[in-house]
């Protein structure tokens, strides 16, 4: 356990005190790499049971096992039982996200799928943002002299209920191919042969795409993992666990609502690479004001902290609805599974780098250095990333507008030409689906 011993004087003796401030390596390890471990190459092998057979059954299943975890984490006694729960709390979450954005892209259109895919991912930033609270106020209620565990046993009695409800409720939807797959069918009039999942995972947009995200996700767990800790070291007489939850679940949810309507919007006319293009400026925007909730006093670095969060957090929706247009459907919860697996375990095991550098610098310091600095360098991995995505067949196609402008003819010059009264070739029937784009 970490902490700082300070010395004072009481009745002319020298007095020792322990301040336990939750800091060091147990509590590192404890909230990154031993659930990212799982939790990744997990995600893995149930993306791949995704692809090949129902959903629904396996996301009920494993918000069922997160219940249970989360009820038994709060009647552990050691510490190892902490280490082990969480691990098996990571297995249940890790079939969440795969699964769920197969099942969300069969359901809604491409028009919606961004804002769908950031409602989703909203529930991220309930959890974070719950967590303070929750954290701080029901813990010192001490309810029935439990303490912090009263909040596990609550969160894991929930679990079981939204479980129960997700097996009854919900309906597995159809299969259906989306975005640049889509597209590619439109174009040839028949099914394209899938790629080999190593061959889609190999493309250097899907790597550069990884990269920028793993990038970015390290400089969110990092602020995630330490921000409560962090503002009671630096503003040890002020209580700012209603503003951070404020910030999380307010801000942040309207930062991923905002991404996602603003990349509908233009991913129409741009084609995918515009989403990309949304994460770069987003982030970029958001690096000085992650710099300013670090550096400045407690009502400059919560209003500098609710404007980068508005930004910053426009990207996880946004990051999933381009996974899932530029990857086939028969091998999409795979797909999603390995990007996780490779994202979590970067991002995830980063943050532990923060305790040495936090012992070499200052708390401060190590922070920017991982927060703040990694929005930074995600904004230009994203960047590039936009370069390497190229222009969509539906972008190209828009582009020539004089191809979709004889859209109500159509019927006319293809009656004419089967009536025999003109030699013109019919217009091909990719013609006039495409037009509708317009």
């Amino acid at each position: 356990m970490h902490g700082d011993i300070s010395e004072y004087r009481c009745d002319n003796t020298t007095q020792c005190e322990w301040n336990y401030n939750g800091l060091g390596y147990d509590y590192q390890v404890l909230a990154g790499p031993s659930f990212i471990a799982v939790y990744t190459i997990a995600g893995i092998f149930l993306g791949v049971a995704a692809d090949k057979y129902k959903r629904v059954p396996m996301v009920a299943t494993c918000v069922l096992i997160i219940g249970v975890s989360c009820i038994l984490i709060g009647a552990s006694t050691e510490y190892w039982q902490l280490l082990v729960l969480r691990m098996v709390f990571a297995a249940g979450e890790a079939g969440l996200n795969p699964m769920s954005t197969g099942i969300l892209s069969d359901l809604f259109p491409e028009h919606l799928r961004g804002l769908v895919m950031s409602l989703f991912n909203w529930g991220i930033y309930g959890g974070i943002g719950l967590s303070f609270p929750v954290g701080r106020y029901i813990t010192e209620l001490n309810a029935w002299n439990l303490g912090w565990r009263v909040a596990y046993y609550f969160s894991g009695i929930i679990a079981l209920i939204v479980g129960v409800l997700a097996a009854i409720s919900l309906k597995e939807p159809e299969r259906t191919a989306i975005g640049e797959e889509t597209e590619e069918q439109g174009d040839t009039g028949a099914k394209k042969e899938t790629d080999s999942t190593w061959k889609i995972m190999l493309q250097p947009r899907f790597i550069m795409l990884c990269i920028a995200a793993s990038i970015r996700h390290t400089g969110g767990l990092c602020f995630a993992y330490n921000c409560d800790l962090f503002y009671r070291d630096i503003f040890p007489h002020l209580d700012l666990g209603g503003w951070l939850f404020f910030v999380t679940f307010v801000v942040g949810g309207v930062g991923v609502i905002v991404g996602g309507i603003v990349s509908d919007k233009i991913v129409a006319k741009m084609g995918i690479k515009s989403r990309a293009a949304v994460l770069a400026i987003s982030q970029l925007i958001a690096t000085p004001f992650a710099f300013g909730s670090i550096y400045m006093g407690p009502v400059g670095a919560m209003i500098t902290l609710a404007i980068s969060y508005l930004f910053a957090e426009m990207w996880f929706g946004i990051l999933f609805a381009i996974l899932v247009e530029i990857v086939p459907v028969s091998v999409r919860s795979t797909t999603v599974g390995v990007f996780l697996f490779i994202m979590n375990n970067i991002g995830g095991n980063l943050p532990i780098l923060m305790e040495p550098v936090r012992k070499a610098t200052s708390f401060r310091d190590s922070l920017a250095i991982f927060y703040a600095g990694a929005y930074l360098i995600s904004s230009v991995l994203f960047a590039i990333t936009t370069l390497m995505m190229g222009k969509s067949k539906k972008e190209t196609k828009n582009a020539a507008n004089v191809e979709g402008v004889a859209n109500e003819g159509f019927t006319s010059l293809e009656n004419i030409h089967r009536s025999g009264a003109t030699q013109q070739p019919a217009l091909p029937i990719s013609r006039t689906i495409e037009s509708h784009h317009l």
